[in-house]
């Protein structure tokens, strides 16, 4: 199994703050996946390098006694240059589809997923919203930026069967506000 982790509630938006650690709750968030994680027999973790993916990792790796291998490859979608408001342009992004956009985002894609296929079995790969989204829509084929909603700390897991990585189960959803 790979486990996909949306990080804990943040303490403030994107359009407040561009790297925002966890707010209060987002840190008991934390906590709890961490169990989680341990019970279903996760043993390495991999984390965005945004803070509120690092802050979601600290207390699974405080537990199991390792320190997260950052990686930039499932780290949140770059905002293209010719942006400029960050928020209205995500907003409109994820009411669409992957190839229906003015920007391409395939190779981002791609290596995410290359990224996470050369992972071990049983690591945690600490992400955000749309980077989870994106990864499961090119596992299943399916264009549109929101596959699901994923709720913070939600647990989505993949299995590998014959080198290829299949969803095994999307993590909870929920309402909770994206932007």
């Amino acid at each position: 199994m790979i486990y996909l982790v949306r990080h804990g509630e943040a303490a403030a938006t994107w359009g407040d703050h561009p790297d925002p650690g966890l707010s209060e709750l987002g840190q008991k968030q934390a906590e709890a996946v961490a169990d989680i994680l341990i019970e279903a027999g996760a043993s390495t973790a991999v984390c965005s390098p945004m803070l509120r993916c690092r802050e979601t990792a600290l207390p699974f790796e405080r537990r199991m006694g390792l320190v997260a291998q950052v990686a930039p490859e499932v780290s949140e979608i770059d905002t293209p240059d010719d942006v400029g408001d960050r928020v209205t342009w995500l907003r409109t992004l994820m009411s669409g589809d992957w190839d229906a956009g003015s920007h391409d985002f395939t190779a981002w894609r791609k290596a995410m997923l290359a990224f996470v296929s050369g992972l071990p079995d049983e690591t945690v790969v600490f992400s955000h919203f749309v980077a989870i989204n994106a990864l499961v829509g090119l596992i299943d084929q399916d264009s549109r930026v929101v596959v699901f909603r994923p709720g913070h700390c939600s647990v989505t897991r993949l299995k590998r069967q014959n080198g290829v990585l299949s969803v095994a189960e999307y993590g909870s959803e929920s309402a909770t506000r994206v932007l």
